[in-house]
C-alpha cells in the first residue's frame, strides 16, 4: 500500500476503511454482549457497559480508520497501533466482564459451558500469570525483532494474523490481573504489580533494541514508504520510542488503578489469603475431589477429601489417631 500525499488533519480524521470479518465479528458481539446486559431485573453496571463501548471503539479506530491505513506504511502508525490492540482494547474488555455478564445473565446451558471452560485444567494453564506473561513477551519479541513485520507489510493475512496474536495475548495476560472478571485464578494485588512491572521491562527492551539497531529491522516499511515523513530510520525510532514511553506509560496507569484498588479493597483481599485458597481449590480440583468452582469450604465431599488429604500428608487417620505405621516408627526411633 502506498500514500503518496501528506494528509493533512482533515483526512487523517476522515480516512476510513472496511473490514469486513472484523467488522461483522465486533457487531455480532457487541449485540450479544448489550443483550445480555439488559437481561433480567437487575441493571448490569454502567462502567462495564461503557468499558466495552470503549473497547469496540478503540478497536474500531485500530482497525479502520487512518491509523490502520498508515499502519502499513509508516512503522511507528502501526506502533501505535499495536499498543491500541495489545494493552487498551484488552483491558477494556476485562473490565466489561464479559465472561461474568455470560454466567450471571445467560441461559442454565451458556452459563454451564462457559463453567466448564472456566473449570478446564487447559484454561487453568493458559490463563496462568506466568505462562501469559511468557506468551505476550514471545509475541511482542518475535513480531517486532524478526522479519516478521516485513512480512506483515507484503502480505495481508500475516497482518491478520498479527492482529489475533496481539489480541489474544493482551487479553490472556491481563484478564486476571486488570480487574474481576471470572477467571481460574484470584491474583492478590501485589503479585499484579509484580508481574505488570516485569512486564514493563519487556516493553522497554523491545522499544531500546528498535531505536538503537543501526539498520532498519522492518525493510518491507521502507518499500513502501509515502515519500514524507521520517526515513526508515528515523520511522523505526521513533517507533521503538512509542514502544518504551508508550507502553510503560499505560503499564504504569495501569498499576496505578491497581493500587487504587488494592487500597479500597477488603481486608481479605489485601492479602494472600485468598490466593491460597485459591491454590487449596485446584488442588482439589487437580486430584479429582472438586469440579468447576465451587468453594472447598461450601462442598462437604470436597471439605471431606480436604482433610483426608492433609490427614495422610501427616499420618493421621480420619478418626484423629496417628497411623500404625507412624506409631511403629516412633517406638522404633525411641527403642
Amino acid at each position: 500500500m502506498v500514500v503518496a500525499d501528506v494528509p493533512d488533519l482533515s483526512a487523517a480524521v476522515t480516512t476510513w476503511t472496511v473490514s469486513p470479518v472484523a467488522d461483522a465479528l465486533i457487531l455480532l458481539a457487541t449485540a450479544g454482549y448489550f443483550r445480555l446486559a439488559t437481561r433480567g431485573g437487575q441493571r448490569w453496571p454502567r462502567r462495564r457497559s461503557a468499558a466495552w463501548a470503549g473497547a469496540v471503539l478503540v478497536l474500531v479506530v485500530a482497525l479502520d480508520s487512518s491509523v490502520a491505513t498508515y499502519a502499513h506504511v509508516l512503522f511507528w502508525v502501526h506502533m501505535v497501533q499495536h499498543l491500541m490492540l495489545i494493552m487498551v482494547v484488552p483491558v477494556l474488555l476485562v473490565w466489561a466482564q464479559p465472561v461474568r455478564l455470560a454466567v450471571e445473565r445467560g441461559g442454565p446451558r451458556l452459563r454451564g459451558r462457559v463453567e466448564a471452560v472456566l473449570g478446564a485444567r487447559a484454561t487453568r494453564l493458559a490463563t496462568a500469570p506466568p505462562v501469559t506473561l511468557a506468551f505476550y513477551t514471545t509475541v511482542l519479541v518475535l513480531t517486532h525483532l524478526t522479519g516478521f513485520q516485513s512480512l506483515m507489510v507484503a502480505n495481508p493475512w500475516v497482518h491478520d494474523l498479527e492482529v489475533v496474536l496481539y489480541l489474544l495475548s493482551g487479553y490472556l495476560f491481563f484478564v486476571s490481573l486488570a480487574g474481576s472478571e471470572r477467571t481460574p485464578w484470584n491474583v492478590p494485588y501485589l503479585l499484579r504489580l509484580v508481574v505488570l512491572a516485569v512486564s514493563m521491562g519487556v516493553d522497554t527492551l523491545v522499544g531500546i533494541v528498535l531505536m538503537l539497531t543501526p539498520y532498519a529491522v522492518a525493510p518491507g516499511f521502507e518499500a513502501g514508504h509515502p515519500g514524507w515523513g521520517p526515513g526508515a530510520l528515523g520511522d523505526q525510532e521513533v517507533a521503538g520510542a512509542i514502544m518504551w514511553v508508550g507502553g510503560d506509560g499505560l503499564m504504569m496507569l495501569l498499576m496505578i488503578v491497581i493500587g487504587v484498588r488494592w487500597g479500597m479493597a477488603g481486608a481479605a483481599d489485601q492479602t494472600m489469603g485468598r490466593w491460597l485458597e485459591g491454590a487449596r481449590a485446584r488442588t482439589l480440583l487437580d486430584s479429582g475431589a472438586a469440579d468447576g468452582f465451587t468453594r472447598v469450604d461450601d462442598d462437604d465431599d470436597a471439605l471431606a477429601a480436604y482433610n483426608a488429604r492433609l490427614a495422610s500428608l501427616h499420618g493421621v487417620t480420619p478418626g484423629g489417631d496417628r497411623s500404625a505405621t507412624q506409631v511403629r516408627g516412633v517406638g522404633d526411633v525411641e527403642s
